[in-house]
């Protein structure tokens, strides 16, 4: 990483905004030679990520052709606004994450189950979605695992003054992002 003093070292703040975030994208390569990117809801759960998917397509091609992938999910902190007398000091503050991993389609009944409720529990967490997932709905979803190679995680809280509410926003667990001036 280049710019080395906004690498996230904490892993578990990398998980924790892996757990947080609703939409990640998948990078794949597709079968003209341009990479593919996707936006899909997902699950991380110890070194892998889950999403559910439709059996055919773009995609499920993509990776059956060439299993390595790309995924990025980031979370928007805050917009520092610009002023009068310098809009450049307009700035985005965020952390964000990039995974290298191969991604594999799973057809084990017990794994996509699995997967299925680290999505439920993630996107659901106060329950209510019943007990067991429909066969016939088991036999029509796509479940894809990314196995993380990689994870690198990058911020920017900020300088000074506004590093300082953006920590405390995060404590807070408040809606983000926020603006800031």
């Amino acid at each position: 990483m280049r710019r080395w003093k906004k690498e996230i070292k904490d892993k578990a703040v990398i998980i924790d905004l892996l757990n947080t975030c609703h939409v990640g994208r998948l990078g794949t390569n597709g079968k003209d030679g341009y990479p593919m990117v996707k936006p899909l809801n997902f699950a991380y759960h110890d070194g892998k990520i889950y999403f559910h998917t439709a059996k055919e397509g773009e995609k499920i091609d993509d990776i059956k052709r060439d299993n390595r992938v790309c995924f990025e999910a980031n979370q928007p902190i805050a917009y520092v606004k610009g002023t009068k007398d310098n809009p450049c000091k307009a700035e985005y503050l965020y952390r964000s994450v990039i995974i290298r991993g191969r991604a594999y389609i799973i057809e084990d009944r017990a794994e996509k189950i699995f997967a299925l409720r680290c999505l439920m529990e993630k996107y659901q967490p106060e329950g209510g979605y019943g007990g067991e997932f429909p066969e016939e709905k088991l036999q029509i979803t796509g479940i894809v695992m990314i196995d993380i190679e990689e994870m690198v995680g990058k911020e920017d809280l900020g300088k000074e003054r506004h590093k300082e509410a953006v920590l405390k926003v995060l404590d807070g667990k408040v809606q983000l992002p926020i603006a800031l001036e």
